[in-house]
């Protein structure tokens, strides 16, 4: 496996405007910054929800489903840094996007820091301005504390909590012209590698 060292997940079960910030966000590190990154959309794939079985804490062997998500798990155990995008779906993170993160505990399940210090950054794609991508920001930089990672945003004045971008109902066409939503993600992506950077040198690896 190559040395994966960003992982963008399209948490939308189309191709259009989540899909392309995504894949724009991965083509801007790689451009800029130089890094590996690797793509996972959630787009035609079969993911099962997490059933709270207790298979992979019991057993430690993985998930119980045997589907779709799997070939990404080796990718989130290796990456410095996670782009978790969605569309905003009635105001709140996309199904597909929340059953990833939840299926991430069967990492979790085998060693509980496996994801600690691993920079997280949310895209928040929205057919409206205002349409709740914060809500869907929320949810994401939430899981990135709970599993100990560091999130991270683009700061203020355009990027509070991260990614936000509008589609105006148009699709990839949409999202291409949003110059004020593009901006976010290049300064939520400037700080990702920023602070993915500072802390290789601190732990010297």
């Amino acid at each position: 496996m190559a040395d994966v060292q960003v992982v963008g997940i399209s948490g939308s079960p189309r191709k259009k405007a989540t899909d392309y910030a995504v894949r724009w966000a991965l083509d801007h590190i790689q451009d800029t910054y130089g890094l590996q990154t690797e793509y996972f959309s959630v787009r035609g794939k079969t993911i099962n929800y997490c059933i709270h079985c207790d298979y992979c804490i019991k057993k430690q062997q993985g998930c119980i489903h045997d589907d779709d998500l799997q070939p990404l798990y080796p990718f989130l155990e290796q990456a410095r840094i996670w782009i978790v995008g969605s569309p905003v779906y009635h105001g709140h993170i996309s199904a597909q996007a929340k059953a990833v993160l939840d299926r991430t505990r069967a990492s979790v399940a085998r060693d509980r820091r496996i994801f600690e210090n691993k920079v997280g950054m949310g895209l928040a794609v929205g057919g409206d301005r205002n349409g709740g991508q914060e809500q869907v920001l929320h949810t994401i930089l939430d899981f990135y504390l709970i599993n100990e990672m560091i999130p991270v945003s683009g700061g203020v004045f355009g990027a509070n909590l991260g990614g936000t971008v509008w589609s105006r109902d148009k699709g990839a066409a949409g999202a291409e012209k949003d110059v004020e939503g593009l901006k976010s993600l290049r300064k939520t992506i400037a700080r990702a590698v920023k602070v993915s950077e500072a802390l290789k040198n601190i732990q010297g690896s």
